[in-house]
């Protein structure tokens, strides 16, 4: 540190910064001061002390890593991880905004003879982290540039969020761990599933259908933000082709609609009794009375063999005629990347769930610092599977 003090040099900046502290009472701050420095002395652990300076700004805190630009990262997962696993029932809730730049910092020395830092590195941070939603990771666009070409399992984590303008009125280009409100659908995830455990009737069957309707929005959600992204990376042919599809569509669908509306209603019950064929009816009548007894004989000799079978046979019959999905839940820590017989599935956090068919499957979890973590699935119709592993 030393040998440092006094030069500029380029290191990654961690910048965090607690919602709403400051509308907190003196107790609730306590609070949330403590839980927050606890996550953060886990999150930067296994960093030397040497290579990290990190000054406190009350409501937060700023982290200098001297060493590997991948330090900056891990240290934002394991917050986010912590948080995460905290639970949304303790008060006041603990909600951090975060922030990664790659930029030029200058070592000097504060008042009080202990390492600070000073410069555009830091302050850049501060900006990406003031465009953050509670909950969420922004990086800069220097810092992304820079971690994503270290391996390609960095690159699929981030997601391009667009050009944010600061007080300054100065542009910066930011990409996104997740998408915003994955950490606040998280949260509420979390409470619903404690209402299932916890609850029984019909409070526990209005939490159930909460859940899948919040996951399904979340869906919707996340199909029209990739959909935006792979718009804007296209080419001008391809928009052009994407927007004239969309309008041929459009109009078909506007067409369909009117011809529907303007349809003649048939009104006279003469005019529908004589609208059904009745031309094989009449060439053999004979044969139409001898062939229905026994179709109805065969339906009732059918009902006969149904009734006789066991009512758990008969859900087991059904859950394995209509061959069901069943369902995987993820519990996945810090992070973790979802491979299904040898194909991403996706990031875990914020992927908690993954719907696989019958069948026997290859489950693959990779962290880049971590051995992968391998587990063969034998899933059956509407069964639910729960993985849980925790990369230390």
């Amino acid at each position: 540190m030393e040998q440092r003090s006094n030069k500029t040099i380029i290191c990654s900046v961690f910048f965090l910064d607690i919602v709403e502290y400051s509308k907190k009472s003196v107790s609730g701050q306590i609070s949330l001061k403590e839980r927050f420095n606890a996550f953060l002395s886990i999150a930067i652990r296994d960093v030397p002390v040497n290579d990290r300076i990190i000054l406190d700004t009350g409501d937060g805190a700023a982290i200098s890593f001297l060493g590997d630009i991948e330090d900056a990262l891990q240290a934002a997962l394991s917050m986010r991880s912590s948080l995460l696993g905290e639970g949304v029932r303790m008060e006041p809730t603990l909600l951090v905004r975060m922030g990664i730049n790659l930029g030029p910092v200058r070592l000097v020395k504060d008042i009080n003879g202990q390492p600070n830092i000073v410069g555009d590195g830091i302050n850049v941070a501060q900006r990406v982290m003031g465009f953050a939603d509670p909950g969420q990771i922004l990086v800069s666009r220097s810092y992304y540039d820079a971690v994503s070409r270290l391996s390609q399992e960095y690159a699929g984590m981030f997601h391009y969020q667009g050009s944010r303008t600061d007080k300054h009125v100065r542009e910066h280009e930011v990409y996104a761990i997740g998408y915003p409100g994955d950490f606040t659908s998280t949260q509420r995830s979390i409470v619903l599933k404690e209402e299932i455990e916890h609850t029984t009737g019909w409070r526990r069957a209005l939490a159930t259908t909460k859940i899948y309707w919040e996951e399904f929005i979340h869906n919707v959600a996340s199909w029209e933000r990739r959909g935006l992204e792979a718009f804007r990376a296209a080419t001008s042919i391809q928009k052009s082709a994407v927007v004239g599809i969309a309008t041929v569509v459009m109009f078909s669908m506007i067409l369909g609609i009117y011809k529907l509306a303007h349809r003649p209603a048939m009104t006279d019950a003469k005019q529908v009794v004589a609208s059904v064929p009745v031309q094989k009816a009449q060439a053999n009548p004979a044969s139409a009375v001898v062939n229905a007894p026994k179709v109805v004989a065969s339906e009732i000799e059918g009902e006969k063999k149904v009734q006789g079978v066991k009512q758990s046979d008969r859900v087991r019959t059904l859950a394995e005629t209509t061959g069901g999905p069943a369902v995987v839940s993820l519990a996945i820590l810090p992070w973790g990347e979802v491979y299904l017989d040898g194909k991403l599935q996706g990031i875990s956090p914020p992927l908690f769930e993954l719907q696989v068919v019958a069948g026997t499957h290859k489950l693959e979890i990779r962290n880049s610092s971590f051995p992968v973590y391998k587990e063969v699935i034998k899933a059956k119709p509407g069964a639910k599977i729960k993985i849980k592993h925790s990369f230390k």
